[in-house]
């Protein structure tokens, strides 16, 4: 498969304070680099405050990023200017001298690209209108890139997105208040499906459904995939969800990507011991295999990311830091084949 979104050294400064050379920053994405293939869903995960919403907001540039370069279908939509061109594999394009390419400062209009590239929120309240009906909703992107040519066709449509997600045409009028939680995201769902997109960010869908629910909105998300083609960046802090529904997985934390492979290599064999603490972590539905599962408890609280730690940003809560994590940022390097993770003491981790 090919790279249908592909990130480089994105970082996301948020200003928090100061003047001069005393300005604060709170560095909510930090140097992170990843690439999406078409069709596959890549999932994202990490404690609360890691990064990961900011992560999927700036690439789809809700937030304007700070530096780095973002490219979809090998068209940069974002570049900085600061971070060399690199071929497929990663490796710096060089000139005919000999010199590593820099590339010039780029921001493209997003509008064409808002077709191309959709997100569902986190709250399936906050994020739809409440003076709006749910027809007027799913059919406000129709209207802005004019996808129906009559109100007959897009009445249509609406209702055709509807009875996609679940829903039927008697829900079109009526209003955000009158539905359920899990019934409020579908109405999300539709609405990002209103444009036909490629890819979508799925910005924790269920984490604010109850558990039933989650498992419908779940398989609906598998079900859409799978008859539309669709390319998922799937957000969220349950690990065991991000699994079942990814074929690679990101783990963040603070910031930074610290782990990433496929599902089965991630889960049955992570070597960064923040991965671990969180696998640790998923629920076991046989409580005589939950006793006998050992868990890995992090000792702390996470850093501030106005003020993360020198070197490697996870040592204040690693139980194999040594000297050189404090000194050293360890490099996110290749451990096995498609398997990265950035650890000093990875042969120490058991």
């Amino acid at each position: 498969m090919s790279d249908l979104i592909k990130v480089e050294h994105l970082k996301q400064y948020f200003p928090a304070g100061g003047f001069g050379a005393k300005k604060k920053y709170v560095k909510a994405v930090d140097d992170v680099s990843f690439t999406i293939q078409k069709g596959e869903t890549f999932g994202l995960v990490g404690e609360s405050g890691c990064g990961k919403t900011t992560t999927g907001r700036t690439i789809l540039r809700l937030y304007e990023p700070t530096s780095g370069r973002i490219t979809y279908e090998d068209q940069v939509i974002f570049d900085s200017g600061d971070v060399p061109y690199t071929d497929r594999q990663g490796v710096p394009e060089k000139d005919a001298n000999g010199n590593i390419r820099y590339g010039k400062k780029t921001a493209v209009n997003m509008l064409p690209y808002r077709r191309k590239m959709q997100i569902v929120f986190q709250d399936p309240y906050a994020s739809l209108d409440p003076r709006m009906t749910v027809g007027d909703i799913v059919g406000e992107a129709i209207d802005i890139h004019k996808l129906a040519s009559s109100k007959k066709e897009r009445y249509e449509r609406i209702i055709e997105l509807l009875k996609c997600v679940g829903l039927n045409s008697e829900h079109a009028n009526r209003y955000p208040h009158e539905f359920s939680g899990g019934q409020r995201q579908r109405v999300g769902i539709a609405r990002a499906l209103a444009v036909d997109p490629q890819f979508i960010v799925c910005d924790e869908p269920i984490s604010a459904l109850d558990v039933s629910i989650q498992a419908q909105v779940v398989n609906m998300f598998e079900d859409l995939q799978a008859s539309m083609g669709l390319t998922y960046l799937f957000i969220a802090h349950d690990l065991s969800v991000v699994k079942h529904i990814s074929s690679r997985i990101g783990v963040m934390y603070l910031g930074k990507l610290v782990e990433l492979a496929e599902s089965n290599e991630l889960c049955f064999h992570s070597v960064h011991p923040y991965t671990r603490s969180l696998i640790s972590a998923i629920p076991i539905a046989d409580p005589v295999v939950a006793r006998k599962n050992k868990r890995i408890l992090l000792e702390g609280d996470v850093p501030s990311p106005l003020n993360p730690p020198s070197g490697c940003r996870f040592r204040t809560r690693c139980p194999y830091a040594t000297e050189q994590c404090a000194a050293e940022e360890p490099a996110f390097r290749e451990v096995s084949k498609g398997h990265f993770a950035a650890c000093h003491n990875l042969d120490k981790v058991q």
